[in-house]
């Protein structure tokens, strides 16, 4: 079975924190760097995955200050 691309493991893992509580709104997410290790990938599908996450509503990235559980994330109560 092919592995799946990188980005989409990152996007399916923060989604499924988000939706379960493990990550709340307003809840800072790892640095790219951090993600970088922990999925043992460079920083372009980290960019990638949290570029979409952001997009469909569910973080918000701040330029210099990092990425943040949105306060309304689809898919949740409070979305």
């Amino acid at each position: 079975m092919p592995r799946r691309p990188v980005y989409e493991q990152v996007i399916d893992d923060i989604t499924t924190a988000i939706r379960t509580g493990q990550l709340k709104p307003g809840d800072r997410l790892p640095s790219i760097a951090d993600l970088c290790v922990q999925y043992e990938a460079s920083a372009t599908p980290i960019r990638h995955a949290l570029l979409l996450l952001d997009a469909r509503g569910w973080i918000e990235t701040h330029q210099g200050r990092g990425s943040f559980v949105a306060a309304h994330p689809p898919g949740t109560a409070a979305g």
